[in-house]
């Protein structure tokens, strides 16, 4: 915890600054976002929503990003924190949570070491906060510092705050449902049909306007399985894998036979195992392919959250 924010962290001062102001312009000339509830300046981010939810706000806001995973235990004191922090700042700053278990690149990406970790993102700028729990009153030392160079070297004022104001997510959303459902209904139709490739198009069309709609990411995902195992032959694919456990692309195609056949643990066990074996691009092919399947599982189901930790001990 260094309780301090070190400003020759954030390079490019006077070109973030430039950005910023040029996005604030561009929201006051388009009406802005208006005020959210409270409830708003804590989210969920993974890497699809990153730049929209993370580097574009942070021209309005100081963004501040925690790692965090199910399985870790400090996670588990630090997160609630940082949450009642959020919404006590009242708009102040924006608190991004992001699982590195279903987010890897960005843990890569940020270069974490080690979890809870906590970064700040400031007009586009990165810049590391602390690592690992932390006592409150440091915590809040650190916000404050951030806060304020946010305010004096960007003119971030932060983002208006209405209590009275609904969730985001308890009113309708404002893209009209009816093409959505039409697009999703044909791509159900397509997968009754074996037309694969066609619910595969046409479930990505909806995640193009829409990347976190939850019913086109379970039916991607479904599709796609659905036509890697299309074509194969059950005996020789397992008869592969078998013969070569370190084929890693032997070890998907017997994986997707597996999670097909209802042999969910067999599947999730198979490829945790490979991303033991492997490095490189291999490893993060099969690490890829586990998360396509937890998609077609759910993340609420108890098999899917215990690969998750299988994973991480694996990886960590």
């Amino acid at each position: 915890m260094s309780g301090v924010v070190d400003l020759a962290a954030v390079k490019g001062a006077g070109e973030a600054k430039a950005r910023a102001e040029q996005a604030r312009a561009e929201a006051s000339r388009t009406g802005g976002a208006g005020a959210v509830a409270p409830a708003a300046l804590v989210i969920d981010v993974d890497e699809a929503g990153f730049e929209r939810d993370v580097l574009q706000r942070s021209a309005e806001v100081p963004v501040v990003i925690d790692f965090w995973a199910e399985w870790c235990e400090p996670c588990k004191q630090l997160g609630p924190l940082l949450e009642r922090l959020a919404v006590e700042y009242n708009g102040r700053f924006l608190l991004a949570k992001v699982d590195v278990d279903a987010n890897q690149m960005l843990m890569q990406q940020f270069g974490i070491q080690g979890i809870p970790a906590v970064f700040a993102v400031v007009a586009g700028q990165a810049l590391p906060l602390f690592q690992g729990a932390a006592p409150e009153a440091q915590i809040r030392e650190t916000l404050d510092q951030l806060i304020q160079v946010g305010e004096e070297r960007f003119g971030l004022t932060g983002i208006a705050v209405d209590p009275d104001a609904a969730p985001a997510d308890a009113t309708p959303a404002e893209a009209p449902a009816g093409p959505y459902d039409a697009v999703l209904e044909a791509a159900a139709s397509a997968l009754d049909a074996n037309d694969f490739g066609g619910a595969v198009q046409a479930y990505k069309n909806v995640l193009a306007d829409d990347p976190g709609n939850p019913e086109a990411k379970l039916g991607l995902a479904q599709a796609e399985l659905l036509g890697r195992v299309q074509s194969m032959d059950p005996q020789a694919v397992r008869k592969e894998a078998a013969d070569n456990p370190g084929d890693v692309n032997a070890q998907l195609a017997a994986a997707d036979l597996d999670l097909v056949g209802g042999h969910v643990e067999d599947a999730f066990g198979r490829l945790v195992e490979a991303v033991r074996r492997t490095a490189g691009d291999d490893r993060d092919a099969a690490r890829l392919r586990l998360l396509e399947l937890f998609e077609v599982i759910g993340p609420e189901d108890p098999r899917v959250t215990a690969a998750r930790t299988s994973l991480a001990r694996v990886l960590f």
